[in-house]
């Protein structure tokens, strides 16, 4: 559930129930998505979320995708144990892990815009822990956060059932020090000592004695918090606090392993850690106000200090055959608006253009629309194609390389859609023989783009929430797209015409096979050739908005809005110059025109600011 999916979902849903209820609606959905086959492939596709292998690092032996992690108290059911590692996290807590389940468990309260904890945090007994750990493959680190209320015994017991299944234990100091000091037991995992923020000022814990034990690999700073009543909320200042706390560790210890819970809900403040020193972040209900894709956030806001501005790559071939497209349309326009049909249709027909007119002038006009639809989508297309690898390609960036393919091939493979009919276009044949030397040679130099998005953006401003509803516009536009030209190619492949169609000819398809046997299939030559373009420009306009949404990224903007108006043109505009404006004909057409320009207002101003 990508940002631009939860966030209106929240507004609409989300906030008007119980804090649990949501929590458990948004795991549980996410968690069935990945259960299914080619679920995870869908959630990446959707968010692209994945933390780019720049982030990768090793920690006492144990890999970790990514430093930023999610805190255990916004999963306590573990309902969405097998889905976090496709949202970009490179780690998960678990926890408070007690023994047996408490007969009471008091859930958390929402305040205002903020999520309230209970002072005696959701508790996760063991025995659930271990079901969901056994039941689910988790291919990023664990961490078991024990109760502090657990005595020895308990303790001993838990960390001796979940040692195989997790990667870290966090405890108190109290803990630690009663537990492992009397090394009355073999461990085979690592400890994290929990600090709160009272220790840390009062510096009540002997941190050096902690230290020098082998089981201790390093600290949990938690963010302050503030009471209110038997719930508590983080304080407004927390990152401030946290970085504070971090500076100070690091200047005494500059080889302890630091993990924060909390204090960031912006990729501003998680970066701010990190630049601090921490190596591990965890997420609490920062996550929950910010959305899913806060993680990946994180990453494009920590990669542009690392990779701005990035290296310029080849992308010239790419240019080209965006250019190629382009031209191919403005021809086949041409062509639309004078002679309509080549001498090698009038031969295939067995009826010249003077013939034709003769017996019904509309089959002209009919056969005109279909292919000016054709030339403005082409034309469209060729515009998506040169600015992706302007502005992305150019630049190596791993997803324009692959919304830029993706299109391209389905492009060529709609090419066997042309001759479902038995009719093959040679304008059409010379033309992709042209283009796929060109396309061979963009699809070489698109092998080095492997560089991830980056971001400057780094809060969760109104011009960003406004953003998010453009970005939702522009997608629902690129899937109606998409959609259309589906139905469309199946229809060209198969009945060829819609009941508007025939009421525009005045005929019947078993009158026009008296008048030419190879009529229909011309025309359904034509239908599916849109079709597939459609289909094509569909794609580009889906993961363009799906993975191009990034504040200040002019081009995105620029694209999506000269990108569409030939198709649009072409599509509104030859219906009105041949006369067939039956409304509910293009009732779909008005509708993505309302999409298309909501789109462009609600992310003018993200996208468009420096």
């Amino acid at each position: 559930m990508p940002d631009w999916s939860y966030h209106p979902l929240k507004k609409l849903l989300l906030d008007k129930i119980s804090p649990k209820a949501s929590r458990e609606f948004i795991h549980k959905s996410m968690s069935t998505i990945a259960s299914i086959p080619g679920g995870r492939n869908l959630i990446g596709f959707l968010g692209h979320m994945k933390a780019p292998h720049e982030f990768q690092k090793d920690i006492h032996h144990i890999h970790y995708p990514s430093p930023i992690g999610l805190n255990g108290h916004i999963d306590p059911h573990l309902s969405g144990m097998n889905v976090f590692q496709e949202l970009g996290f490179g780690f998960v807590e678990i926890g408070p892990i007690v023994l047996t389940e408490p007969e009471e468990q008091l859930e958390p309260r929402r305040k205002g815009n903020h999520i309230q904890f209970s002072e005696q945090l959701e508790k996760v007994p063991l025995r659930s822990a271990l079901k969901k750990l056994i039941k689910h493959t988790i291919r990023i680190p664990v961490f078991a956060r024990i109760d502090e209320q657990v005595n020895k015994e308990e303790w001993a017991i838990i960390v001796q059932h979940l040692s195989p299944f997790v990667d870290a234990f966090i405890g108190t100091s109290e803990q630690l020090t009663s537990c492992i000091d009397q090394k009355a037991f073999a461990f085979d995992r690592f400890f994290y000592v929990s600090f709160s923020t009272d220790e840390f000022d009062n510096n009540t814990i002997d941190l050096g004695k902690l230290l020098k034990n082998q089981y201790v690999a390093g600290v949990v700073l938690n963010a302050p918090h503030q009471s209110n009543g038997s719930y508590w909320h983080e304080i407004v200042n927390a990152n401030e606090s946290l970085i504070k706390m971090v500076t100070q560790f690091k200047e005494q210890y500059p080889e302890l392993i630091i993990l924060t819970s909390g204090g960031v809900e912006t990729p501003n403040e998680a970066y701010a850690l990190v630049h601090a020193g921490a190596d591990l972040v965890m997420l609490t209900d920062g996550y929950v106000n910010a959305g899913p894709g806060l993680p990946k956030r994180i990453h494009e806001r920590i990669l542009y200090e690392e990779v701005h501005p990035m290296k310029e790559h080849s992308w010239h071939w790419s240019f080209l055959f965006g250019l190629s497209i382009l031209f191919g349309g403005i021809i086949a326009l041409y062509f639309a608006f004078t002679d309509v049909i080549l001498p090698y249709d009038e031969s295939f027909i067995g009826l010249s253009r003077a013939d034709i007119l003769q017996i019904n002038p509309l089959i002209l006009s009919f056969m005109s629309h279909d292919r000016m639809a054709l030339a403005g989508t082409m034309i469209s297309g060729g515009i998506l194609y040169t600015q992706l690898a302007r502005h992305g390609i150019k630049y190596g960036l791993h997803w324009t390389k692959i919304a830029f393919h993706s299109a391209a091939i389905i492009g060529f493979l709609g090419i066997f859609l042309f001759i479902g009919f038995g009719y093959f276009d040679w304008l059409h044949g010379i033309f992709w023989v042209i283009l796929l030397p060109i396309y061979y040679f963009s699809f070489q130099e698109g092998k080095n783009a492997i560089t991830p998005p980056y971001s400057v953006h780094g809060e969760n401003d109104h011009l960003w929430k406004y953003g998010l509803y453009g970005q939702l516009c522009f997608i629902l536009l690129g899937f109606l797209l998409l959609l259309g030209g589906l139905v469309i190619s199946t229809i060209g492949v198969s009945k060829v015409f819609v009941s508007t169609d025939l009421n525009f000819l005045c005929m019947s398809p078993e009158i026009l096979e008296t008048v030419s046997a190879n009529l229909i299939p011309v025309i359904a030559h034509d239908r599916a050739g849109f079709g597939s373009a459609l289909i094509s420009v569909g794609l580009l306009v889906l993961t363009l908005s799906l993975w191009g949404f990034r504040k200040g990224e002019r081009w995105v903007w620029n694209t999506l809005c000269l990108g569409a108006l030939p198709a649009f043109i072409a599509g509104i505009g030859t219906h009105l110059y041949i006369g067939y404006t039956t409304f509910i004909h293009l009732l779909p057409v008005y509708f993505l025109v309302l999409i298309y320009l909501l789109g462009l207002i609600l992310s003018y101003p993200y996208l468009k600011k420096k």
